[in-house]
């Protein structure tokens, strides 16, 4: 259902790439780099599943690989490279309006790789995260997600979490969140087919108000 829709929720868990920030072009960048430091086949066309934690994509790779060797080289790699990397429109206002106590970040990246790319985008650092290497299964899985309502003291019902990947919409739904998708890696269609409550364009559709115990928060849904 599209236009305008007011929710209330407990907090807020935001994906970090693809929904606050852009890091497309190192991610794509940085693993045809890795992969053809191994040797595998295809680096240069090489592409990630996004929305996957490093870990696994190793596995899927290079099972064979020593896995901390090869975390710890493509984190160098994805850290470093950031010249093309963006702030998507709407997230830092939006952040910035949230109370500390009432969002939190839950990503397939790496707590190291997060705390790069926040600070290249010079956005503001959570009081809580849920990195990749913070859980024992990633997303799809709901276990990110959950932890992530357990960190702001809150059900997963009461809860929306924000993603724009399909593996991300489906780890919120099977958590029992709310999931609010965003355009930009994957379509209004595979969103909504992966179980998207909403959609919207962008993070400039998402206006925040704070309540007692809770957010007010505002949607213009496509």
């Amino acid at each position: 259902m599209s236009g305008l829709v007011t929710v209330e929720a407990a907090g807020i868990l935001f994906d970090m790439d693809g929904v606050l920030i852009s890091s497309i072009g190192s991610v794509n960048r940085c693993w045809s780099r890795w992969a053809e430091h191994y040797g595998l086949p295809n680096a240069a066309t090489i592409r990630i599943e996004h929305g996957t934690r490093a870990v696994d994509l190793i596995a899927q790779l290079a099972p064979e690989l020593d896995v901390a060797e090869g975390l710890k080289l493509i984190e160098d790699m994805e850290i470093e490279d950031v010249a093309d990397l963006q702030v998507l429109p709407g997230a830092r206002a939006l952040l910035e309006s949230l109370p500390p106590e009432r969002w939190a970040i839950v990503t397939s990246a790496t707590y190291r790789l997060l705390l790069g790319r926040l600070k290249a985008a010079e956005l503001p650092l959570p009081e809580r995260i849920i990195s990749g290497d913070m859980v024992e299964r990633g997303k799809p899985d709901p276990e990110p997600y959950r932890r992530g309502a357990d960190l702001i003291q809150a059900a997963p019902a009461a809860c929306i979490v924000v993603e724009d990947a399909p593996s991300g919409v489906g780890a919120g739904v099977a958590a029992g969140c709310r999931v609010l998708g965003v355009l930009g890696s994957h379509s209004e269609e595979q969103l909504r087919a992966a179980g998207a409550t909403w959609i919207v364009q962008s993070l400039d559709d998402v206006r925040a108000q704070t309540l007692p115990g809770g957010l007010l928060i505002t949607l213009t849904t496509l």
